[in-house]
């Protein structure tokens, strides 16, 4: 299967950068080709209740009522889309542009901000290379940002807000789920991520798509479809 030609700019999503990359690289060039596009998997609905309390639980929230560790300032921007402007990568003559919503930015009082993505788990060292593209991603849009986009520069921390539900308490007629908080920081690395995005642009830039993941499911149901549609027109 050979693809549309190369665009001068591939649109990439900095939560696509973290799981759908690591998911199958063919469905990912697919999608990121304009062939393809895997539909999104079910997402549990408290998740999605639970993050947006979060959001807006801390919004405007000094940080030193977040968690320990954190430059002094406050909770500025919550649930804001992000685009770059096209963005060159060392080597490649493609360059990206990328578009995501961040879940939150935090202004320190020395000008810079942070990003921070907020996590309803226990806080895992895994976790820190798992979601560090998808926030250094963040970072790059928001500093290079195209026009009329958010733009908050320069950004000096990123890092996950992990919430760990350890208790239910009584509240009343009601219950509550009681969690501990966790700062997990991350580095940034500029150098590396550009690194990495070379990686994936090498992948993107080839005229023909990865082999399937061994457990990706959708590529399976695709080729099971393929194999039908081909018996039905041409018999067993």
């Amino acid at each position: 299967m050979s693809g549309p030609l190369v665009p001068d700019v591939i649109k990439l999503s900095p939560s696509g950068l973290t799981f759908d990359w690591e998911s199958c690289k063919r469905c990912y060039w697919l999608a990121a080709r304009g062939v393809l596009k895997r539909p999104s998997g079910a997402f549990p609905r408290i998740f999605t209740v639970i993050d947006g309390l979060m959001k807006d639980h801390y919004f405007n929230v000094p940080t030193n009522e977040m968690a320990e560790g954190l430059p002094p300032g406050r909770v500025s921007v919550g649930d804001r889309w992000v685009r770059s402007r096209p963005i060159e990568v060392p080597g490649h003559e493609t360059r990206v542009a990328i578009a995501g919503k961040i879940d939150t930015a935090l202004s320190f009082t020395d000008g810079s901000y942070g990003v921070i993505d907020y996590k309803t788990s226990q806080p895992k060292p895994e976790h820190i290379d798992f979601y560090s593209r998808q926030l250094h991603a963040y970072a790059l849009a928001l500093e290079q940002p195209t026009e009329g986009a958010l733009e908050l520069s320069p950004i000096s921390l990123l890092g996950l807000l992990c919430v760990e539900p350890v208790a239910m308490v009584a509240l009343g007629d009601n219950v509550a789920l009681k969690g501990e908080t966790t700062f997990l920081p991350i580095e940034r690395d500029d150098q590396a991520f550009l690194a990495f995005l070379s990686q994936v642009l090498f992948t993107l830039e080839q005229p023909e798509p990865p082999d399937p993941a061994p457990k990706c499911s959708y590529c399976k149901y695709v080729a099971a479809g393929a194999v039908q549609m081909l018996t039905g027109l041409y018999g067993s």
